[in-house]
């Protein structure tokens, strides 16, 4: 009986938030497109690869070769499955905003699968080894992203090529895709989990502020 009360209450819980499940906002799905493709290209940045493009032609006219951090296709190969990643992503429901779009998993998921583990039942009216697929908020923000890259790709390719000194969210999401009004999330900055951040500051003997270091959502 003691191990039914904990998990009932979180099951319903679990319950209540697909009740109130939302999709994601054109903010939302701005905000991690730019924090992917930036990922993306910045893992690339320091490549020495050169590239040979052109034909050879019958004057003996050699291929011109172009630096691979700054071709094109550096940008494609980045571009190509930007939105897949997306996927990756999870639905953190103890987290407000576009924070609750986050890899890795949620604190709530951790315990039910902690309880699992443990032995007890915990039904979520689907089986256990789907619990971990894409939500349907997470699917939807892939296909939005793909609509938005596909409506915005010469946005993205005019940044790349001549605005690189300027943020993507910035120069993308802020001055192309999003009203004034429509750019609430893009002020939202990670600071961690309090009730985590808390316990290990109480830990160190150190205060329990809830102001913490800003984080991009890039660092999620």
């Amino acid at each position: 009986m003691n191990l039914f009360i904990p998990v009932f209450f979180l099951v319903c819980c679990s319950v209540t938030a697909g009740e109130d499940e939302r999709l994601p906002n054109k903010c939302e799905v701005c905000k991690f497109l730019t924090v992917e493709l930036q990922d993306a290209l910045e893992k690339t940045s320091r490549s020495k690869e050169v590239l040979e493009v052109g034909e050879v032609l019958d004057t003996g006219k050699r291929r011109r070769k172009i630096k691979y951090n700054t071709s094109e296709t550096r940008l494609t190969e980045a571009v190509d499955d930007i939105c897949e990643r997306v996927l990756q992503y999870n639905v953190h429901a103890e987290r407000p905003g576009s924070l609750r779009y986050a890899k890795g998993t949620s604190q709530t998921m951790e315990t039910l699968k902690n309880l699992v583990h443990k032995g007890v039942k915990v039904d979520l009216g689907l089986p256990y080894e789907l619990w971990d697929e894409p939500s349907v908020e997470v699917s939807d923000m892939k296909k939005q992203c793909e609509t938005m890259l596909e409506q915005h790709e010469e946005v993205v390719e005019d940044w790349y090529f001549h605005h690189q000194d300027q943020r993507l969210e910035d120069f993308l999401c802020r001055n192309h895709v999003l009203k004034a009004s429509e750019q609430e999330c893009m002020k939202e900055k990670w600071k961690g989990d309090i009730g985590t951040k808390r316990a290990d500051k109480e830990a160190q003997g150190a205060p329990t502020e809830e102001e913490g270091l800003a984080h991009d959502a890039g660092e999620l």
